[in-house]
């Protein structure tokens, strides 16, 4: 078993080599009363002596030690830049190397260079060594399909291998899901996402509240339900508010706002925007925040003859549709970015709105646009109403 090392005082050596400067005692006696080594009373008594010029004169030495330690930041700086200016441009380098083909890869291997190994050589260019030794085939038709997902991919980081799938098919590339998986997998690409919880629910106990509309329900056509929600976006200068009303059926958003308060104002501004532009839904959910359930909004449903539902207490999955879309805006989105305004925000919230909108796929939409399926189902809303005029008739 190895010992544990003794770990002494500053004060401790201080005093014994006091002592030892005394000589009233023999280093035997000090060491042996003390419970130490006598080589270390002779280490101490060392430097104690090779520092005492400090003791006498402390300024001296602080100044001493201060230009020196200026000396070596203005050193350490330069050599920070320099390092990061190289790093810079390592990374740049590799990572165009990295992007090049296989038989461009193969081209920039010297295998008589004495500074790096061909395995070292390699590694730096993600280049799998044993490519080098043996000769392949370069399938065309495979390589175009792989520069095409990872197009894909590029302008659109979110999309996992299903929704590249049918970005694929929506191009006129025939190609099944199994084979896009692959190589999605073998180039090691990953949808770029990020998770956060926020809450942005305070209820005022005096306010009416109403029951869940929703439970057990089928959804089966646009404009039957509606819902909206709040939550929270950090940029630099502090806390903003998002709120938005989306169609249950379509997924579609139907109209959103920004505030940097949250209050009634917010949630009135949004449900003006979505009555005024795309008629009333049957049912309009909403959770037990006092913003909707104050008597302007309610009153505002009401006169509209719309029927009012709010989540049970605690039950965020009752308004399922809005928490989604908040998950797949700051995954997608929000998340992935830094805003140092909320014009900054605000400008990057439409370019997503309308990708969400008119061309993000959606799973649960067998990979179908909301406002595709949204306007879809108005024309057969439209239809049906007239069938049924005319039997009336």
């Amino acid at each position: 078993m190895s010992r544990t090392r003794k770990v002494y005082t500053t004060a401790f050596k201080t005093k014994l080599v006091l002592e030892v400067l005394k000589n009233e005692k023999t280093l035997d006696e000090i060491a042996i009363e003390n419970d130490v080594l006598k080589k270390n009373l002779q280490n101490w008594q060392a430097t104690f002596l090779a520092n005492a010029e400090i003791a006498m004169e402390p300024a001296k030495a602080v100044k001493e030690y201060k230009e020196e330690i200026k000396e070596l930041k203005n050193k350490n700086d330069e050599y920070a830049k320099t390092v990061g200016q190289i790093t810079v441009e390592n990374n740049w380098m590799r990572g165009k190397l990295k992007s090049l083909d296989l038989i461009n890869k193969k081209t920039l291997i010297e295998s008589k260079l004495n500074q790096l190994s061909i395995s070292k050589q390699c590694k730096l260019i993600s280049l799998n060594r044993s490519t080098l030794y043996r000769t392949k085939t370069i399938n065309l038709k495979k390589e175009v399909l792989k520069n095409h997902i990872k197009k894909v991919h590029e302008e659109i980081p979110i999309y996992g291998a299903a929704k590249v799938h049918q970005q694929l098919l929506e191009d006129g590339v025939v190609v099944s899901l199994n084979t896009v998986e692959k190589y999605f997998k073998e180039a090691g690409y990953k949808a770029i996402l990020a998770v956060r919880p926020v809450n942005t629910t305070t209820p005022i106990k005096e306010d009416k509240k109403y029951p869940y509309a929703l439970r057990g329900l089928d959804i089966t056509h646009a404009n039957q339900v509606w819902s909206t929600d709040i939550t929270y976006i950090k940029i630099a200068g502090g806390m903003v508010y998002l709120a938005a009303v989306i169609d249950w059926y379509s997924k579609a958003i139907l109209s959103y706002r920004v505030s940097n308060t949250m209050d009634t104002s917010l949630v009135m501004d949004v449900l003006n925007e979505a009555l005024i532009k795309y008629d009333k839904p049957e049912i309009f959910n909403t959770d037990q925040g006092s913003q909707y359930t104050s008597l302007i909004h309610t009153q505002t449903l009401k006169d509209k003859g719309i029927i009012i539902s709010m989540d049970g207490k605690g039950r965020a999955t009752d308004n399922i549709a809005i928490e989604r879309f908040w998950r797949s805006a700051k995954c997608e989105c929000i998340y992935l970015n830094e805003y140092h305004t909320i014009k900054e925000l605000k400008v990057d919230l439409k370019d997503y709105m309308n990708f969400y909108n008119h061309k993000r796929f959606h799973q649960t939409l067998d990979y179908k646009k909301p406002m595709n399926v949204y306007y879809e189902s108005l024309k057969i809303n439209m239809q049906e109403s007239n069938d049924l005029t005319k039997n009336v008739g």
